[in-house]
């Protein structure tokens, strides 16, 4: 009875080690998938990079060097390491520098002098940028201190989120348009969507705990009712959304003098394209994308293209221009949209640096006229997605 025991206790020793080795090999292979990010993704903060050397910010703690060197796209280390110098005390980031330069001891310092300086937005490609690239290289590196610092810029996220679901521009809050749920340049989009790769249990997500993985699942379930509450239903009909919306009423809003409350096609087909890649849409989602996309349809403009042309140079306190915008008529142009459209009348609209609305390209400043962007071929992405998103989900069109 006794052999008989030790046998059968030999055997469930040999499967256990057998099953401990076998889920050590799948451990290991998924190390080995997840360590093959070795590469940064330098175009995710390309709008930060060109406003550092383009634009000269007084309001910057440093500024580029004559010549300054870049590490590699493979140096995700040290790229890490200076993404950790430019994260605040708070645990967000603040805009328009190169994560990808090599930065002098001087310039290090400051950085580290100015880390209460809480500048902190999601503009421009900020905040949820950094912590994607910092759970990217701790995936592939496993350095504690950039999952310790991706924490802290989920954290971030979190404590920016309005009880309704929606995200500033900039937090701490601003007194000034900043303060509106903001949808312009990919904001809104941005966050959710990294919120959405910890909802579906990406591997790069994996460090995040239980508790906190329970409250950005809550912050993400907040963003998707945001963007339900703020599409715009305008004379009875759901359309799309506007670049920014009121954070108490949800209502369209202003935000630059020049950038009027509307519907916004650009802005807009982002947001329908973030929607559709979410798996089992709920009714309300569904009903979203339906109408947003008929919106899309109806607002398109025919036979049009805007050409860009050589001008005499022109120097305003707002920028140089060196060349112009006209609108053409040709029968071979592809489906075009305006940036903005009126409220309640649809027409495309326009807008000066005084808040003048106009009716068409030609009434807006040339200043404003060449250095803004007011048509967009975004929204005829989202319209050639939409039939195989719905046969996808069997949803009648």
């Amino acid at each position: 009875m006794n052999t008989l025991y030790l046998a059968k206790l030999q055997q469930l020793q040999k499967r256990k080690l057998l099953l401990l080795f076998y889920f050590l090999l799948i451990q290991l292979a998924a190390q080995a998938q997840q360590a093959k990010i070795t590469k940064i993704d330098t175009e995710a903060f390309g709008d930060d990079s060109r406003h550092w050397y383009g634009i000269a910010e007084p309001s910057n703690i440093i500024n580029p060097k004559p010549n300054q060197q870049k590490y590699k796209p493979t140096d995700i280390v040290p790229v890490a390491d200076n993404i950790l110098l430019y994260q605040k005390n708070n645990g967000g980031w603040p805009k328009n520098y190169d994560i990808m330069a090599i930065l002098t001891e001087p310039q290090k310092d400051s950085l580290i002098k100015a880390k209460n300086i809480l500048n902190t937005t999601f503009d421009n490609g900020t905040t949820y940028t950094h912590v994607a690239c910092l759970a990217d290289v701790y995936t592939a590196t496993h350095i504690e201190k950039y999952k310790l610092a991706a924490l802290k810029g989920l954290d971030f996220i979190m404590n920016a989120q309005y009880t309704n679901g929606g995200w500033p521009q900039y937090y701490p809050l601003e007194n000034n348009y900043s303060r509106h749920i903001t949808y312009n340049d990919g904001v809104f989009e941005g966050i959710i969507s990294e919120l959405k790769a910890i909802a579906d249990n990406e591997p790069q997500y994996a460090f995040v705990d239980q508790k906190r993985r329970q409250k950005l699942l809550l912050s993400y379930q907040k963003g998707l009712d945001c963007i339900l509450k703020t599409q715009i239903v305008d004379n009875g009909v759901p359309t799309a959304w506007c670049q920014q919306h009121d954070e108490v009423t949800l209502q369209p809003a202003w935000a630059r003098a020049f950038e009027p409350p509307s519907i916004c096609d650009g802005e807009s087909s982002g947001i329908v394209l973030f929607l559709m890649s979410i798996d089992h849409p709920t009714p309300q989602i569904i009903h979203a994308i339906k109408n947003a996309v008929a919106w899309f349809k109806a607002s398109a403009i025919q036979n049009t293209r805007i050409k860009t042309v050589q001008a005499p140079t022109m120097q305003t306190k707002f920028r140089v221009s060196r060349t112009d915008k006209v609108v053409e008529t040709d029968p071979t142009a592809p489906p075009i949209w305006t940036r903005y459209y009126e409220l309640k009348t649809h027409k495309p609209l326009f807008c000066n640096r005084d808040s003048k609305v106009v009716y068409s390209l030609a009434e807006v400043d040339r200043e404003r006229r060449d250095g803004y962007g007011w048509y967009t071929y975004a929204p005829q992405k989202a319209i050639d997605s939409y039939p195989a998103w719905a046969k996808k989900w069997n949803i009648q069109q």
